[in-house]
């Protein structure tokens, strides 16, 4: 009866009529339209016979196939198409799977036509909102199969063209039907990514795309269009969880392919990552960047460049908050691969010299990433970058325990991100904890460091872009010709230089008298104290200004040791620094007298004159060179007239209201940062402090001060300390006991511990005053009257006792 009802068409169910009736008696008519509209008005109206119908156009399909009568399955899938468009009843789930199956059974066949047909099927059916989830579906075939076409190497060159990009427009329909169903497969697992990463960027690396740089062609039939736009759809569809395992295929096809030099390719694709990704993760890639560059440390030098190159891209695409939170974490990776990198002594001089570029690459992305940073970090990051450098116990130890080339990258690292940062206020620039031990850096014995050295101080004191106009030490008869940028110096910046001047004038002094000093260096000291007095050259410090010029001439003339080359060189520094300042104080007084020294000089002694120790045309940079020359005088006498005057500059400064009772005081003494290697001790100290007595009273016994007995916070911890064991054992042990104390003991207990501690440090600092007393006696003691003597019986200050709330 089965049998029966097959043959004969009138006992067939009407589905069945429905179907077959849409299938023309010649191929080449297509599909029959009235036809195919009963069928999905059929399909539409009875929604419980779509599973049916699509089963029977499976079969149809099949037999077709089978025939190789290739014009009837290119109907059903019309067909199909068709259904699939018009119904969206919840039985599409059982026709989906039919529709599917036939879909691979032509994705089967050798039949190029017939694969890119199924495929162009496929995509129609990825671009339908389904209304209810799938639990079962599964793509694994359907990302293998897209995959292989997308690597088709047929030898028609159209075909091979056509096939590829239906398989990536296979691979985008797989991604945009599964990424946003949870219920569905995970198209972001690796056994997936592993397959459709590399088959986009197999595709996205044609020699038609490289040879147009790393813009890709506007064609949309290129598959390397096509694969771009497939790529960009992925990563940006990849939420946070999902960005490594896009990147990780990346990553490995770039090192099987060995396309990381060069890194045209490379940086072409991660310039497409940054860009798509969301913002928020871009972090993510520049995190993976790093992890795999650890992967490389032992590889080339020309592989390590490459990926620092694409990592530099990168970070400049990356928005300010998407560097991430472990910034510190970032750049001790990239500090470590410029040690591990500076400890590669090759003898091979093509490798150091791609090592030399590997860390100069490193130092230019380390500076983008502080350029993304808020101002404050990049002080961190600079203070970070200095903690690489050996913790010294005294200046004859520094640059001698450290590689030569390591410090000098280290301080090109200082110097780029220092370059990025915008200083408003000079407090907040320059923290104490940035400022000393900048400034010990400026006492390092190679004379190329110190410029380096002066050159972060340049762009970090340099509001104005003044630096550029005061790179050479040069006599200009009238400043304004040099187009300086002059503002009033503000009431912070006055008051950071009444707290750290010193320590800014007592190194400037010191890198005067390097010996190894040349001519390089001696203009980037000039410019510091050109920028210095520009910027920060208030009323109040304009007589600390002429100070640190008096002392640095002084220093010239007393100083035997240094040579007669850099004596006059420092004699002309100091002629066009006073100068420039005369001239920006406009005192005319001021600026008549050091013109007229400078005419003297110009007449008696023109090697004083920076014309002459600063001739680059005609004099080699190094001032050594020049020692036994007949260029300079055979005697080293200074005469007075050829010199500036204290007595005529305290006059002319005296006359436009300048206190000028502390110009005649030298710097002999270093500022207390400067005499110990602790980075975090503050500015304020005993030194300051003696300043301000020294302008009360200008008698040379004031000047006086007993350097055998400083008052510091270093004598003070001693002097508490000077009864305690120095062995290591002890001092752990004594620390667990102070912590079980304080966990244990009762509150009282601790309290009694406490002040009987504090007696003994008020007994220690009553000695220390005593000594202070005895040192320095007080004038206004020897003036109080007999009826003042009455009325002061007030306990002194340094003998009172602290209140019992200072304990805790």
């Amino acid at each position: 009866m089965a049998g029966c009802c097959g043959c004969c068409a009138a006992l067939k169910p009407r589905y069945k009529r429905l179907v077959d009736n849409i299938f023309p008696a010649n191929p080449e008519d297509g599909l029959v339209k009235n036809n195919m509209a009963q069928l999905t008005f059929y399909a539409v109206s009875s929604p419980d016979k779509l599973d049916k119908i699509g089963q029977y156009l499976e079969q149809r399909l099949n037999r077709e196939v089978h025939r190789h009568r290739i014009p009837f399955v290119f109907i059903a899938m019309d067909a199909l198409d068709q259904l699939l468009k018009s119904c969206h009843a919840q039985s599409l789930n059982l026709f989906v799977e039919s529709f599917l199956k036939m879909v691979q059974k032509l994705l089967e066949c050798e039949e190029p036509e017939l694969q890119i047909l199924a495929t162009n099927s496929f995509v129609k059916f990825a671009n339908i909102e389904e209304d209810t989830p799938s639990y079962h579906r599964r793509y694994d075939f359907f990302v293998s199969k897209f995959s292989s076409m997308c690597h088709s190497s047929i030898s028609e060159e159209d075909m091979q063209r056509r096939i590829r990009q239906a398989g990536l427009s296979g691979l985008q329909g797989v991604v945009r039907k599964t990424v946003s169903d949870d219920l569905q497969v995970n198209i972001w697992d690796p056994v997936h990514m592993d397959k459709i990463v590399p088959s986009l960027l197999y595709n996205m690396e044609e020699r038609s795309v490289l040879s147009h740089g790393t813009d890709s062609p506007r064609d949309e039939e290129s598959p390397s269009y096509a694969a771009e736009t497939v790529f960009r759809d992925l990563v940006c569809r990849a939420s946070y969880g999902y960005i490594e395992t896009v990147l990780r295929p990346v990553l490995i096809h770039f090192d099987n392919h060995k396309l990381w030099s060069p890194n045209v390719f490379a940086i072409k694709c991660f310039k497409i990552i940054m860009y798509s990704v969301q913002a928020q993760y871009g972090y993510l890639v520049i995190q993976s960047l790093l992890k795999h560059l650890d992967k490389h440390v032992k590889s080339d030098p020309y592989v390590k460049v490459g990926i620092i190159g694409v990592l530099f891209e990168s970070v400049l695409i990356a928005a300010g908050g998407s560097i991430g939170p472990s910034v510190l974490e970032v750049f001790n990776n990239l500090l470590r691969h410029l040690r591990i990198s500076v400890d590669n002594k090759s003898n091979d001089t093509h490798k150091r010299t791609s090592e030399k570029k590997f860390e100069e690459a490193i130092i230019n992305t380390i500076g983008e990433f502080a350029n993304n940073l808020p101002d404050y970090q990049k002080i961190e990051i600079m203070m970070f970058v200095m903690g690489k450098f050996p913790q010294f116990t005294n200046e004859e130890d520094i640059g001698g325990s450290m590689d030569t080339q390591l410090q000098i990258n280290l301080l090109k690292t200082l110097l780029k991100v220092a370059t990025k940062y915008k200083t408003v206020n000079m407090q907040n620039a320059f923290p104490p904890e940035f400022l000393h031990p900048l400034l010990r850096m400026s006492l390092l014995d190679d004379p190329g460091m110190r410029i380096i050295v002066q050159e972060i101080l340049h762009t970090m004191i340099d509001r104005h872009n003044n630096s550029n106009k005061l790179k050479s030490v040069v006599m200009s008869k009238d400043v304004s010709d040099l187009d300086l940028s002059v503002e009033k110096t503000s009431r912070q910046d006055i008051m950071f230089m009444k707290k750290s001047g010193m320590q800014f004038y007592w190194h400037l002094l010191e890198n005067m008298q390097m010996e190894s000093n040349c001519v390089d260096n001696f203009e980037a000291l000039y410019c510091t104290m050109a920028l210095i007095c520009i910027e920060m050259g208030g009323d109040e410090i304009l007589v600390e200004l002429f100070r640190l010029a008096l002392d640095i001439q002084q220093m010239a003339v007393t100083n035997m040791g240094l040579p007669l080359t850099h004596k006059c060189a420092i004699h002309g520094l100091i002629a066009a620094y006073l100068n420039l300042v005369s001239q920006l104080t406009a005192i005319p007084q001021l600026c008549q007298y050091v013109a007229q020294v400078i005419d003297t000089r110009s007449k008696e002694a023109p090697h004083l004159l920076p014309n002459f120790a600063y001739n680059r045309t005609n004099r080699p940079h190094s001032l050594d060179e020049l020692e036994n020359s007949d260029l300079y005088p055979a005697s080293e006498t200074v005469k007075d007239s050829w010199l500036f005057s204290q007595a005529q500059i305290a006059e002319a400064l005296g006359g436009s209201g300048h206190d000028t009772s502390r110009l005649s005081t030298p710097f002999t003494h270093k500022p207390f940062a400067a005499e110990t290697p602790d980075i975090g001790r503050s500015v304020s100290d005993i030194g300051s402090i003696n300043i301000e007595m020294e302008s009360v009273d200008g008698s040379p016994s004031m000047l006086r001060r007993r350097v055998d007995e400083e008052i510091t916070v270093e004598s003070l911890k001693k002097m508490l300390a000077e009864d305690s064991c120095g062995n290591k054992e002890q001092e752990d042990r004594k620390r667990k006991e102070i912590l079980e104390t304080f966990q244990k003991a009762p509150f009282e207990e601790i309290v009694a511990r406490s002040e009987a501690k504090s007696n003994h440090f008020h007994n220690k600092l009553s000695e220390i005053l005593d000594m202070v007393e005895e040192t320095v006696p007080n004038p206004t003691n020897a003036a109080v009257t007999d009826d003042e003597n009455k009325s002061a019986t007030s306990v002194p200050v340094f003998e009172m006792q602290f209140p019992d709330l200072f304990v805790y």
